[in-house]
């Protein structure tokens, strides 16, 4: 799961493209969601800001759903964001408020249980199509309050207003989704049907429908991710044994992806530890 052992949020920066310069601008925080939450959700993220300058975010998306509360430009606005699939890059300017929930790969069916998760892929949907009874007040009240914990109340009830229905299918799906997070070894779709005892044709039905994107893809990102990671700390780094140890059967290869995923080639991206 995307939580500490205690039970908290997680605490790394993996899919933030330089963290440490977004940090330095705006407020961020990780919550964890109430105990009846915990088995759907990685974590709510809070951000506020009050800024001289534009300052534009880059994000590569996790495998996971957001809700998004967001107060900016003079208005009150939530939406439904599916699994991004390109750099995400949001302008930031004056001041503003997000309140966000981001669910476990495979969480956000129990609570939306009419379409496949696939439906809302690469897609930004109002809240209120997703969930119907979600007017302007229920954006308020996520919003409104100057407390942080009446926020972070706020969306625990939101949520536990709107489900979540008990499916089996979606606590394997988060399962399996573990399994590639925590497994270096998987690295292929073969494996990972293999680990949960099940065929490369129903693991991706399964994907589609619970997770939004397939297996592979899962299996490239969060890479993409541990190779983001590794580039953004101290010192030489051996960029050939980190490809062999994501599964790649190359270097070049790992490049390739991180420069597609990312946007910038790992020698722009850090260029003090670059191939």
């Amino acid at each position: 799961m995307g939580q500490e052992p205690g039970g908290g949020p997680r605490r790394d920066t993996r899919g933030i493209v330089d963290p440490a310069d977004l940090f330095a601008r705006v407020r961020f925080r990780r919550r964890g969601p109430a105990p009846a939450l915990r088995a759907y959700l990685e974590h709510y993220w809070l951000v506020d800001w009050d800024l001289e300058q534009p300052y534009a975010s880059h994000v590569v998306p996790h495998p996971s759903v957001n809700v998004v509360f967001q107060r900016r430009g003079g208005r009150d606005f939530a939406e439904v964001a599916g699994i991004g699939l390109e750099l995400a890059t949001q302008k930031l300017e004056g001041s503003g408020r997000v309140c966000g929930v981001q669910f476990r790969p495979g969480g956000f069916r129990p609570f939306a249980p009419g379409l496949p998760v696939s439906a809302w892929t690469g897609r930004q949907v109002p809240l209120a199509e997703v969930f119907r009874d979600a007017g302007p007040a229920s954006v308020r009240a996520v919003l409104d309050p100057a407390d942080e914990d009446a926020r972070v109340a706020a969306l625990d009830a939101f949520l536990l207003a709107r489900g979540p229905r008990p499916d089996p299918q979606a606590e394997r799906a988060m399962a399996l989704v573990d399994v590639v997070r925590e497994d270096r070894t998987v690295r292929s779709v073969a494996a990972l049907a293999e680990a949960g005892g099940t065929t490369a044709r129903s693991l991706q039905r399964l994907f589609a429908q619970y997770v939004g994107v397939g297996p592979k893809w899962v299996i490239l990102r969060y890479r993409i991710h541990e190779a983001m990671e590794r580039a953004e700390g101290e010192g030489p780094l051996d960029w050939a044994a980190l490809a062999a140890g994501l599964g790649y059967s190359d270097q070049a290869h790992l490049v390739r992806d991180f420069t597609s995923t990312v946007g910038v080639p790992p020698t722009a991206y850090a260029p003090h530890r670059g191939p």
